[in-house]
């Protein structure tokens, strides 16, 4: 058996249905590193085929994890380890609340620069005309991870992507204040050139500079008891935003870019239902959110329209006017339909807009118990704010840190105080309305960068960073931060949305996948 291990250079050291005292069945397992020492940090991704679910947990300082609360199914376990390899296994059988346990020997691998996060590969990469702009502005849907340094192409290529860019996502690129304009584009050209092609600058694996330990990040052993669980889009190019849950249970899925459509997933059975909206062009779903008598709610980027889904005919009606459409909320008690971009408010009754015209921009929005809108200008000299639902006045507030640009913002009904995150200051603050005080949280890391915001029920505040690769937690008593990887690279995680049972659910639209996490008890 010892023999057989050293040719493999993996290790199934056993494969046995156990008892379990669980409701549900687990895997769990020992993994251990080329010296045969106990390997923390790696992530074992158990996936079931026929739900499309994969479910990732992290192994501990013992090299053990444990993929808990699975359901009946045949399941593979695969290995993420960037710099290190494992053969996957195949063929593990669950069956009510049996487990089973399989052991892993990892061997060396090599890391791609598809592995690192933004932050890293920022970090990492020469410096270059077309590279603010590549990491400024190209990057503000997807990270070059998946759609850069998974492929190469030469000159013309790359042209042709940059100019699909600016043709189909021309709303969001091409603005002549900030976007690409043809030199603009050409730089960016040339640079994805000299790092992804036949003749690339870059050394094969990023381990190869001389400063590539100084981007890596070290996570605490806390980090292991976070379990992941994610769900596979139908096809590819879905982008799928975020995954808001209904009264029945169900998670509504907006598809970002030119996949137009709105996905319904059933977690119980990991199937999707998808709904296209009317408009043919880059639609760009950004937002879509159930209302009180089961229509859907989304919001159109790209061509600023307002839908709504009927749920007696699954059709999709669309509504426009002269503003710009981004995120939506729709208070349960009343059905009044607000959403960001310029800030509105829409009468499903009436079908009229009332636009808030003290907010002309707008990003995250929150309502509170009394129906009022919360919400964040993502400017350099943004505010925090709030409308009044039935006077329409609006108050806003500066932030200490004037150029953090607060970006998701999250009303919690639990001790009425406003939560929000700064993106470019890297810091989460807390507004209490009632003396009208605002504190700020520090984050860690280089790049912080919080963008999806949730509180859960325990009063702690959960944010992702864009560019790490990195979920947090912040615990307001305390002020300490948790911070736990992703188990894929280029996460993108743009909005967090509670559940009953308390999880936290995401959407990766890069990886096309949506899913929750939670904190497992042990």
């Amino acid at each position: 058996m010892r023999k057989l291990h050293r040719q493999s250079g993996v290790a199934l050291l056993t494969l046995a249905l156990l008892t379990s005292t669980s409701q549900a069945a687990s895997v769990s397992g020992v993994i251990t590193g080329p010296d045969r020492k106990p390997f923390k940090g790696a992530f074992v991704q158990v996936r079931n085929a026929a739900m499309h679910m994969t479910v990732s947990v992290l192994s501990d300082k013992d090299g053990k994890y444990l993929a808990p609360d699975l359901p009946d199914g045949e399941y593979r376990l695969s290995i993420r380890a960037p710099g290190f390899k494992g053969d996957p296994k195949s063929g593990v059988k669950l069956t009510g609340v049996q487990g089973a346990t399989a052991d892993f020997e990892l061997k060396k691998g090599e890391v791609r620069w598809a592995d690192l996060s933004i932050q890293q590969g920022e970090a990492l990469m020469p410096e270059h005309k077309g590279k603010s702009m590549l990491f400024g502005l190209c990057m503000a849907c997807h990270g070059f991870q998946s759609r850069m340094a998974a492929v190469s192409r030469d000159e013309d290529g790359w042209r042709d992507r940059v100019n699909y860019m600016r043709k189909d996502m021309g709303f969001f690129v091409s603005d002549p204040r900030f976007g690409l304009t043809d030199q603009r584009a050409e730089e960016v050209v040339q640079y994805l050139t000299t790092l992804f092609s036949e003749d690339s600058i870059l050394p094969k694996s990023p381990t190869e500079l001389p400063n590539f330990k100084s981007v890596l990040l070290n996570f605490g052993d806390e980090a292991s008891r976070l379990v992941y669980v994610e769900y596979e889009m139908p096809g590819g190019n879905r982008m799928p935003w975020s995954a808001k849950p209904d009264k029945d249970g169900k998670f509504w899925i907006p598809y970002y870019g030119k996949a137009n459509k709105i996905g319904r997933l059933d977690p119980t059975t990991g199937k999707i239902d998808e709904f296209p909206v009317p408009f043919t062009g880059t639609a760009a779903i950004h937002s879509a959110v159930p209302g009180p008598d089961g229509a859907v709610w989304l919001t159109e980027q790209g061509s600023d329209r307002l839908g709504r889904w009927d749920p007696k005919t699954e059709q999709i009606t669309e509504y426009k006017d002269n503003v710009r459409k981004h995120t939506v909320a729709v208070d349960q008690k009343t059905g009044m339909v607000w959403s960001t971009g310029g800030l509105t408010r829409f009468d499903p009754k009436m079908e009229t807009f009332d636009p808030v015209k003290a907010v002309p921009t707008s990003y995250g929005i929150s309502l509170d118990k009394e129906g009022n809108a919360w919400f964040a200008e993502l400017l350099t000299n943004g505010k925090i704010g709030r409308v009044n639902a039935k006077t329409g006045e609006v108050k806003k507030w500066a932030l200490p840190t004037v150029t953090g640009r607060p970006r998701r913002i999250v009303y919690n009904d639990a001790d009425d105080t406003v939560w929000f995150a700064e993106f470019d200051a890297g810091k989460l603050g807390r507004f209490n309305p009632k003396d009208e005080s605002i504190q700020e949280y520090q984050l860690p890391g280089p790049q912080a960068t919080p963008y999806a915001l949730a509180v859960d029920r325990d009063g702690m505040v959960w944010y992702s960073s864009e560019k790490m690769d990195v979920v947090g937690r912040l615990d307001p008593a305390s002020g300490r931060v948790t911070e736990y990887p992703t188990p894929r690279p280029e996460n993108s995680m743009r909005d967090f949305f509670l559940d009953d049972k308390g999880r936290i659910w995401f959407g990766s639209p890069p990886n096309d996948r949506v899913g929750y996490f939670y904190l497992r008890k042990s």
